[in-house]
């Protein structure tokens, strides 16, 4: 069974159905969204706690209802949502391989956008030692067992990592009556704001930064977790772990279709339209940047679809534009590519936190974008760039870190 539509959007969280409410305002009538769980929404359908959807409802939603909504208004405006519905390769022309309960299909777009999101890294990706037992998980199955199956898989668990979904993971406990023994973070600072991180405080939580995991204790539950901190050893006696954040982008399509992949993200690559390596598919959400919030996904989303909308006019063509290259204390940058004649915003990470300046220039060492940065760990750096002319674009473009003590 092959079907056609205009612009075939890859995943039903806030980037793809931004994106899908924008093209059908824009006046397209022909806009598929393919999601492969039973319900659209995105990671927040499991978040149960707010705040979700001041910038896209001008009110503070709890994460279900913030999904309930987003998925409303693509249904109104005449969205066809397809769930259970997962797109096992993208090939050349916009062709779309599915995988559904009917069967194998095809869908033929115009444009494709991939939204897939990211997800967290499982414990083994993590190396964390030790055995087995029931009660390891991360945060998003904690969240699901928790919103979608009301189950409460432990009472007195340790959460592992400090950026933002750590708290996310501990306002889930906090609504359920489940009260972490610790939060236990294996690098030498947490990782979010500090005014964020007084959650724990105000909940009782220790925070151990500089930590090293030795062992998870328990058979068949968990019973402790062994580490190392500030040079002693110590036991913390729990019911469960919740590994937490690390997160790495959701690009198996993005793979399976022989798209350019980035070295720092470990997503797709893409230029500062959002274009990928092959002209027909565009990408969006945090399948690009791990990660943002869902609101920021949502707006970029929107702006994706607007430039989708503006290129159906004209024959896919690959982009030209300069590489950009991240020096020393950049992890990544995204776009990675850029091209003559429009204005962007580089999404930066840097390695840890920073003080300093970040300097965008040319090959013959021009500047042609700074600011300067104090971040957090895991704090998104934008930094604006102007159109740039064709001498600024005739070699790759170098992105660095110029750090102060």
């Amino acid at each position: 069974m092959n079907t056609t539509c205009d612009v075939a959007i890859v995943g039903g969280g806030p980037a793809g159905l931004g994106a899908a409410l924008e093209l059908s305002k824009l006046g397209l009538r022909r806009v598929v969204v393919l999601e492969r769980f039973g319900e659209a929404g995105g990671i927040p359908r499991h978040c149960g706690h707010p705040p979700f959807g001041m910038r896209e409802f001008k009110r503070v939603l709890s994460g279900p209802a913030y999904a309930r909504r987003l998925v409303q208004a693509a249904e109104d405006a005449g969205v066809e949502i397809r769930t259970d519905t997962t797109v096992t390769a993208i090939r050349p022309g916009g062709v779309l391989e599915l995988a559904t309960t009917a069967g194998a299909q095809t869908l033929t777009a115009r444009r494709v956008l991939i939204a897939t999101g990211n997800r967290e890294r499982t414990r083994a990706q993590l190396l964390a030692p030790g055995v087995r037992p029931v009660g390891v998980m991360n945060t998003g199955a904690l969240q699901s067992m928790v919103y979608l199956e009301g189950k409460r898989p432990f009472s007195r668990p340790v959460i592992v990592g400090t950026e933002i979904v750590a708290l996310s993971a501990l306002l889930t406990c906090r609504r359920h009556g489940i009260k972490p023994v610790a939060m236990v973070e294996t690098r030498d600072r947490p990782q979010t704001r500090r005014i964020d991180m007084m959650l724990a405080r105000l909940m009782g939580v220790p925070v151990l930064a500089g930590a090293e995991i030795l062992a998870i204790e328990g058979r068949p539950r968990v019973e402790a977790l062994r580490l190392r901190h500030k040079g002693e050893e110590r036991r913390l006696d729990c019911d469960g772990i919740v590994f937490s954040g690390r997160f790495t982008p959701e690009a198996t399509v993005a793979r399976q279709s022989d798209l350019a992949l980035d070295a720092g993200t470990l997503g797709p690559e893409i230029d500062a339209d959002g274009r990928s390596s092959d002209p027909q598919v565009f990408v969006a959400g945090n399948v690009l940047h791990p990660v943002e919030t869902a609101g920021h996904c949502w707006a970029e989303g929107r702006r994706a679809a607007q430039t989708i909308f503006r290129d159906l006019r004209k024959t896919p063509k690959l982009g030209a534009g300069a590489r950009i290259v991240p020096g020393a204390g950049l992890r990544y940058v995204v776009p990675q590519r850029l091209g003559a004649g429009s204005a962007a915003t580089l999404n930066i990470r840097t390695d840890g936190a920073v003080r300093g300046r970040v300097v965008l220039s040319d090959a013959s060492g021009r500047e042609l974008a700074a600011r300067s940065v104090r971040s957090y760990p895991e704090q998104p750096v934008r930094l604006p760039v102007p159109a740039l002319d064709s001498a600024a674009l005739a070699g790759d473009l170098t992105l660095r870190l110029d750090r102060k003590d």
